[in-house]
């Protein structure tokens, strides 16, 4: 009897284990143990539409506002040489408590595999910011991909400073 009660636990645990796996696999970040990337580092983000290979979705990437301790004057998102992707530059917001920052410029460097985003008054510090890529047409294979937010404040020497990572999964 106590044989039946325990293999009946351990099947219970693992029969409901699979759906939140699943669930946190489908547009919010799950839980990550090996990333190469420190926790702190680490970023969080939306995937409005599931983040299913070779579909189209919008990526809604944030920055904690104690990661933005200085204004932003640029923004820029690279990403890994296997991310076969596209993006579409003019559907590039950058949000502020809910309201679209105007922008004066985004460029998408599809060879040098990198998006740059000028808003054009700096983004104030300590605030949080999302940046919402519409119209991501996701890879056609899925796998993991490290999207690196690097930042230039204004008045700084012109080097971009690293803010973390998004480690987002397509499936």
């Amino acid at each position: 009897m106590r044989r039946l009660i325990s293999a009946l636990a351990v099947t219970s645990c693992l029969v409901t284990a699979i759906p939140t796996v699943t669930m946190a696999q489908g547009g919010l970040p799950g839980f990550t143990l090996f990333s190469g990337v420190e926790g702190k580092n680490q970023l969080p983000f939306r995937l409005d539409f599931g983040g299913q290979s070779n579909g189209w979705d919008r990526y809604r990437l944030r920055i904690p506002a104690k990661k933005s301790q200085l204004a932003i004057a640029q923004l820029a998102i690279t990403y890994p040489e296997y991310f076969e992707g596209t993006f579409d530059p003019k559907k590039v917001e950058i949000r502020v408590k809910n309201k679209a920052v105007p922008l004066s410029e985004v460029k998408w460097d599809k060879e040098g595999k990198i998006i740059q985003i000028y808003p054009e008054q700096p983004v104030p510090a300590g605030t949080s910011v999302e940046v919402v890529l519409n119209n991501v047409k996701n890879p056609t294979f899925g796998g993991m991909y490290y999207f690196n937010c690097q930042v230039l404040s204004p008045g700084e020497i012109p080097l971009l400073r690293y803010i973390g990572t998004w480690i987002i999964a397509i499936s």
